[in-house]
């Protein structure tokens, strides 16, 4: 079997071929010996702390039989696995690790992926992604086991038991502190809300229903297959949802992937609102409505929307890779307003360094609720101080035998883009080639498939279409 690897939202593999309950198990045994070698250490900030992980699992297949699978493996090694009642959200177990002052959280979940995919994510004590250090410690240790061919005799699959915890409470204890109900309850608002069949049923929802919104659920039962489509909130997740409001059912939809980490906004007219605008609106409402202070920060393939909007209001903009624990790590480090990445996940000052898509749909609504008008009227007026910013991402499909040598001819850096000269070369994460006027395109390949990503901002349609064929020839 090909090694355990952890990707940028932990190792993910398909179920029963490549995810099992012994490589699950192995993984496991991996974090353990980690967690033994880290709390060792006098100065580590886990040393002091109780032997407690937090467990919790998404609605996907399987999902309490392998986490209960992972408590058995950590309470053979003296640890005290606590788990989530029932499928939770990846942002709720970070809170939960934060609250509970826990070592950690193991949660299973491949996020939005499609139905025969399964996933495990380590979270650390802070509640954040596992940062690129632990992860590398982790694969270590579970070659360490592998290489001595480690087995666990465990129990009848599903049969396990552990100490069970509702991690909701808190969490909606956390969430009334941070958004605005009242103003919500004043608008008497019209929402309907995508659950994509996911952790976030009852979340999302019964946060808006205790607000006064009338809500019009869609999808709002557990369904491992997800509805035969991937539980992604994007233009065509939403698709229902966005009819409903289309029709004048709703004033706006609000959307949740499986996991409840990422986050789907239609707007009044029916129009899906990208992850990029929405990154926007929500620094521009948290910092001229709440007037919150403290910087901002976005990836590296994320709009430049939200450095002129952070440009506009006097907020200093931060650039990470990809990747939320690099977000994350920031956000602890000192005040971030918001923190975001153009792929649908944020989270803002006094929450956990995870990627919230519950919080981002509420600060919508709430936004939607002060203003009084919809979002994308909203946008039209910041455009009139920031400019337009159109953006896109294409995945474009290349021969694996040639992959090698494209990726060493972007590293050597590109003169021009078709005919437009390059600016500035950027090689934080993948490689971003700025252009004139605010524009900028950027490649980054696929770890899973023979695809390389490309990224554009322009500042028109038109030359939105001139850069794609650009960048397409490029990568023939």
């Amino acid at each position: 079997m090909p090694p355990i690897q952890f990707g940028t939202s932990g190792w993910r593999g398909l179920i029963a071929k490549d995810f099992t309950f012994d490589r699950v198990r192995l993984a496991a045994q991996g974090i353990a010996d980690y967690l033994k070698a880290e709390r060792r250490k006098k100065t580590s900030p886990l040393a002091k702390r109780k032997p407690t992980i937090i467990l919790g699992h998404d609605a996907r297949f399987l999902g309490r039989d392998f986490s209960l699978a992972v408590a058995e493996v950590l309470e053979a090694n003296g640890f005290t696995a606590l788990l989530c009642d029932r499928d939770t959200p990846t942002p709720v177990i970070s809170h939960t690790i934060r609250v509970r002052k826990a070592l950690g959280g193991i949660n299973m979940t491949a996020s939005h992926n499609p139905a025969e995919w399964q996933g495990l994510k380590y979270s650390l004590h802070n509640g954040a992604p596992a940062t690129p250090e632990a992860t590398r410690k982790i694969e270590a240790a579970i070659a360490k086991r592998q290489a001595k061919g480690w087995c666990f005799d465990g129990s009848v699959i599903g049969t396990y038991a552990c100490k069970e915890i509702d991690p909701l409470p808190a969490y909606f204890k956390r969430i009334r502190q941070l958004v605005d109900f009242p103003a919500i309850k004043k608008a008497k608002m019209k929402i309907a809300v995508e659950l994509m069949y996911g952790a976030g049923r009852g979340y999302l929802d019964t946060l808006l229903e205790e607000a006064g919104v009338k809500v019009t659920r869609f999808h709002d039962f557990s369904n491992p297959l997800f509805g035969n489509q991937p539980p992604e909130p994007n233009a065509e997740g939403m698709t229902e949802a966005a009819a409903s409001v289309a029709a004048g059912k709703a004033q706006m939809a609000l959307g949740l992937d499986g996991d409840a980490d990422r986050f789907g906004v239609v707007d009044k007219d029916g129009t899906w609102l990208t992850p990029n605008q929405i990154l926007a609106l929500t620094l521009y409402h948290l910092k001229k409505n709440r007037r919150w202070s403290g910087a901002a920060v976005r990836t590296v393939p994320t709009s430049h929307m939200i450095d002129a909007i952070a440009g506009h209001l006097g907020v200093k903009l931060h650039e990470t890779p990809v990747g939320f624990k690099y977000i994350g790590a920031l956000m602890e480090s000192e005040p971030i307003i918001v923190g975001g990445e153009e792929s649908g996940g944020l989270s803002v000052k006094g929450h956990v360094p995870e990627k919230d898509g519950i919080l981002a749909c509420l600060l919508m609504a709430e936004l939607v609720a002060v203003e009084r008008k919809p979002l994308g009227k909203i946008l039209k007026q910041l455009e009139k101080h920031i400019g337009e910013f159109h953006t896109d991402r294409i995945n474009i499909h290349i021969n694996p035998a040639q992959k090698t040598a494209i990726l060493e001819r972007l590293a050597e850096g590109l003169d021009k883009i078709g005919s437009t000269p390059v600016q500035e070369f950027i090689t934080t994460d993948g490689f971003k080639f700025i252009l004139p006027h605010g524009e900028w395109v950027a490649f980054r390949a696929s770890g899973t498939e023979p695809v390389i990503r490309c990224y554009l901002e322009t500042k028109s349609a038109t030359r939105m279409k001139t850069l794609q064929s650009a960048c397409r020839k490029i990568l023939k």
